[in-house]
């Protein structure tokens, strides 16, 4: 199936929008998750703050015991000096796990973890010095040097690593609500291109729509003149049939009359006669013009095109003008064609020739010569009709096929408008052509250019 332009982009916009739908679903989700991400990293960043106050609070609770146990003596402190180293393992694997993606964090808790292992190696040195009876000041200052150093380095590190965890904390906050910036705005522009596309889509529909409702009010507009061409062409046929037969009959019994009484009618009835026959004649050939019109107008006018002889067809038409015409001209017929025959429709041609050469009678003058020319080219049939009658205005030859026209310079010479119309419609039915050279006073040429084809396109 062969997808109209409009088509294509119809499916070009529908499928864009839901590759941008994808898109803003995708990244809704990753928004979503880096938010869950976010939270969970704020957590742990909480969670690990809380156990080095934990863990720091527990030396601190260990150093009171044993600094307890020192002065006083009492086994109470001692017992919760050693709960609180024992508990101090859990809280610094507990760390270690918390801190296990940030390795600048982890060498600090190395550091941390030596300077415990430190800090205990220091109590055992005390406490032993304890059991021993040796706790004198002067015998326990250089442990409590140390000791108070060893915290002072605890401390520090302790709150090294707080402030690591506080900068991590924010520069995780910053890129959280960075990305949750950028992806709202990927997300508006996202949606607005969306929305702009489908837009589009719904502009391109409803213009399809508005040209099918138009060509589906042409088609009926096309069907309803079709059925009153059709029509008019059966009331047309039905009328030249019902109006041939009388005019037949007056045709024929005027020129009886006409025939038989010559030399005893008078002459003004023999006149009148004569009237009588040319008006019949004029109806009868007025009855055809239309006819012809109407069957070109509803595509029906009929093509046979047959082999013919020229020459002969051109004596034979310009006898039965002269022995028609009551008008005294002389045409000549003149043939300048090596090609004596050609497939034309004969009665199409009897038409157009007939029309074109009765008009060069009509404007022209009485002994005025009218000329006939027959020639060929290669690829075409030329016929040339040329009088020295009354020419046409130039203004009008842009009307000139046009049916009921005439020329302003006609004055009060008989004449329907109707015959260059028909000479016209039977030239576009064997695919001719057909130009005009005109001077006013001069005279006129028509030439008539019909292609040579064995076989015409329907």
């Amino acid at each position: 199936m062969k997808w109209s332009l409009e088509g294509k982009w119809i499916a070009s916009g529908l499928g864009l929008s839901l590759l941008l739908m994808a898109i803003m679903s995708f990244i809704s989700y990753r928004n979503a998750t880096q938010l869950i991400e976010s939270g969970n990293k704020v957590k742990q960043t909480n969670e690990a703050m809380k156990s080095l106050i934990d863990i720091f609070a527990t030396l601190t609770d260990a150093e009171s015991g044993r600094r307890g146990y020192i002065l006083y003596g009492e086994r109470s402190e001692l017992n919760r000096y050693n709960q609180a180293m024992q508990s101090l393992d859990a809280k610094i694997k507990k760390l270690q796990q918390q801190l296990a993606d940030e390795s600048l964090q982890q060498q600090q808790l190395m550091k941390l973890k030596f300077l415990i292992t430190q800090r205990l190696n220091l109590s055992k040195q005390s406490i032993h010095l304890k059991d021993a009876g040796k706790s004198t000041f002067h015998i326990q200052e250089t442990l409590v040097t140390r000791s108070n150093q060893n915290r002072s380095e605890i401390r520090e590190t302790i709150s090294q690593m707080q402030t690591r965890e506080e900068q991590l904390l924010e520069i995780s906050v910053k890129s959280s609500q960075n990305n949750v910036h950028n992806r709202m705005l990927i997300e508006f522009i996202g949606t607005l291109l969306s929305f702009a596309i489908l837009l589009g889509v719904y502009v391109l529909l409803y213009q399809q729509l508005l040209k099918r409702q138009q060509a589906e009010a042409i088609q009926r507009t096309l069907a309803q003149e079709k059925e009153l061409s059709e029509l008019k062409l059966r009331f047309f046929s039905m009328v030249s049939h019902e109006f041939r037969t009388p005019l037949s009959i007056i045709l024929g019994s005027a020129q009886l009359l006409a025939e038989s009484n010559q030399h005893c009618l008078e002459e003004k009835k023999l006149k009148n006669l004569h009237r009588i026959q040319s008006s019949a004649r004029l109806m009868n050939q007025l009855l055809s013009d239309i006819l012809t019109l109407t069957r070109a107008e509803a595509g029906k006018l009929e093509f046979h095109p047959e082999l013919i002889d020229l020459e002969a067809f051109c004596l034979n038409l310009l006898e039965d003008l002269q022995l028609c015409s009551q008008q005294q001209h002389i045409i000549k017929f003149i043939s300048q064609s090596n090609c004596t025959h050609a497939k034309l429709d004969e009665n199409l041609l009897y038409s157009i020739l007939s029309n074109l050469l009765s008009n060069a009678m009509k404007y022209s003058p009485q002994q005025k010569d009218i000329l006939l020319i027959l020639s060929s080219k290669t690829d075409a049939i030329i016929f040339q009709v040329q009088d020295s009658g009354i020419g046409l205005p130039s203004e009008f030859q842009q009307h000139l096929f046009e049916p009921f026209h005439r020329a302003s310079n006609v004055g009060k010479i008989v004449g329907t408008g109707l015959g260059l119309a028909v000479v016209k419609k039977c030239l576009e039915v064997h695919q001719g052509e057909i130009s005009v050279v005109s001077e006013l006073d001069r005279g006129t040429t028509f030439t008539v250019r019909i292609p040579k084809y064995d076989d015409y396109k329907e």
